[in-house]
């Protein structure tokens, strides 16, 4: 929300010290709010929106929305415990109207089983404690619920068969886990689709990525993980360049159908 209002003001040629006069406040409170350590007010949210001249409702009412919500999201009950990129990713899950996921070697954490979800963290952070391996369980099953619970937000994932095939937690766990894809498959509000190796025309094996689509375009964010955690963009020509890699990979997809015939055939061979 913060980077938001920021890119509003300047847009429109307004600096931070006159963002600040024209809403009675002080420049230091003005930067709090651009870099998300403060909070803002409808009504002066809605005041700034009219000196910037943005006439786009939709845009205004979203980000009134994250204004009032601040703070009392479910994932602040994580905060100190969980990383704050996975707070971030939560915030970002839950305020989604639409979520595109593509993974090239990993279940999708909105899919993954408990055991699954603990043998992830067991080999990837072995210097978590006990306890908070716990908690980094029950975070990631707790995100979940945006597909679960009613209302469910749109979800559509492409898994490639590489991540399939990984015997992540053992033989049992990975049996349970197609189980699990399979099962959320069936959902009204959920597609999936497995990329075979024998898609030919598929050479893009760096493109794993969550596409979240905000309740106004401008709202959009991708998220892709790199080797030191993950990374967000917002920037409209990366969003299109991203927007534009997720419909190649689907083009390379099978058919829901088909992708449910395909991982009930690997249940088969395990």
């Amino acid at each position: 929300m913060g980077a938001e209002l920021r890119k509003m003001r300047e847009r429109a040629g307004i600096t931070a010290r006159a963002a600040a006069a024209l809403l009675s406040s002080s420049p230091m409170h003005q930067s709090h709010v651009e870099t998300g350590r403060s909070g803002i007010s409808e009504d002066r949210l809605r005041r700034l929106a009219r000196h910037c001249a943005c006439d786009d409702s939709a845009f205004v009412d979203a980000l009134v929305g994250m204004a009032q919500e601040r703070g009392k999201g479910w994932w602040e009950e994580y905060r100190g415990i969980i990383v704050p990129v996975g707070l971030d990713l939560a915030d970002l899950e839950h305020h989604a109207v639409r979520i595109q996921t593509f993974q090239m070697a990993h279940i999708p954490g909105l899919l993954q089983t408990e055991d699954h979800v603990r043998a992830a963290f067991r080999y990837g952070s072995p210097e978590l404690t006990p306890q908070d391996l716990e908690a980094y369980v029950a975070f990631r099953l707790r995100r979940q619920e945006i597909i679960t619970d009613s209302p469910a937000t749109p979800y559509e994932a492409i898994i490639h068969e590489a991540a399939l095939r990984l015997l992540v937690g053992g033989r049992k766990t990975a049996h349970a886990q197609l189980e699990r894809i399979i099962e959320r498959s069936e959902l009204d509000h959920v597609t999936l689709r497995v990329l075979p190796f024998t898609a030919e025309d598929f050479a893009g094996a760096g493109h794993s990525m969550d596409y979240l689509h905000g309740p106004a375009p401008q709202l959009d964010t991708v998220q892709t993980d790199s080797g030191h955690g993950s990374v967000f963009f917002d920037a409209e020509p990366l969003l299109k360049r991203y927007r534009k890699r997720y419909d190649r990979v689907a083009g390379s997809a099978l058919d829901p159908a088909k992708s449910r015939d395909f991982i009930a055939h690997m249940l088969q061979e395990l």
